[in-house]
């Protein structure tokens, strides 16, 4: 287990962190970093540079057509609405209208971020095709397998996602939070692998 950033963290962890701080600084320009830093109340969020949009969320997939039609789609270009600087693509103009009436029901949980990986104050990843709505609210993951992980504990993943957004990630910068976070990691964090051992654990325990 990682200690979580003290002042009295070894050297060489102060050191990566501010080598990784740097490096994120210094990336500043590129299109990544841009598109999922908007100036808004979303950010950050999981979005890309898509034409001439610049902030274009879960690079074009229809928010809404996990609700409607029980699948991801892509959205198209011309069927475009923004909102809180954030443009988001559907695959259809009655998609478009139900978002337009009432955006906050078809955001997804934690700027499209991977849900699993904000348990851990991580803002990375995020699959338009690994996802799962839980109590009425769109959760994207980074893949299956992080999606079988979150979904071993529902109730209290969730509590540590929404502690970790509304204390740390909301309003931060995804690459400058990611660097901090994948050096000085969070009390309860676990590898991929471990997670992985948990996950096929949990299976075989099943009758």
């Amino acid at each position: 287990m990682t200690p979580t950033l003290t002042r009295t963290a070894p050297v060489w962890r102060r050191l990566a962190l501010a080598l990784l701080a740097t490096s994120a600084l210094l990336l500043g320009g590129c299109a990544a970093m841009r598109a999922q830093n908007p100036d808004s109340p979303l950010a950050p969020v999981r979005a890309s540079a898509v034409g001439s949009d610049a902030h274009v969320m879960l690079d074009g997939h229809d928010v809404v057509a996990y609700f409607t039609e029980n699948r991801h789609a892509m959205g198209q270009p011309q069927f475009r609405s923004q909102y809180q600087g954030v443009s988001f693509h559907f695959a259809s103009a009655a998609h478009k209208a139900l978002f337009d009436a009432a955006p906050q029901k078809y955001l997804p949980q934690f700027g499209g971020f991977c849900a699993n990986g904000i348990v851990y104050g991580i803002p990375w990843g995020g699959d338009a095709d690994a996802w799962r709505i839980i109590d009425g609210k769109l959760y994207i993951f980074g893949g299956a397998g992080s999606r079988d992980a979150f979904l071993l504990d529902v109730p209290g993943n969730r509590r540590l996602a929404d502690k970790y957004w509304a204390e740390e990630v909301a309003g931060s910068n995804s690459f400058w939070q990611r660097s901090k976070r994948l050096v000085f990691r969070v009390p309860h964090y676990a590898s991929g692998e471990e997670l992985a051992r948990r996950v096929a654990a949990a299976r075989t325990a099943k009758p």
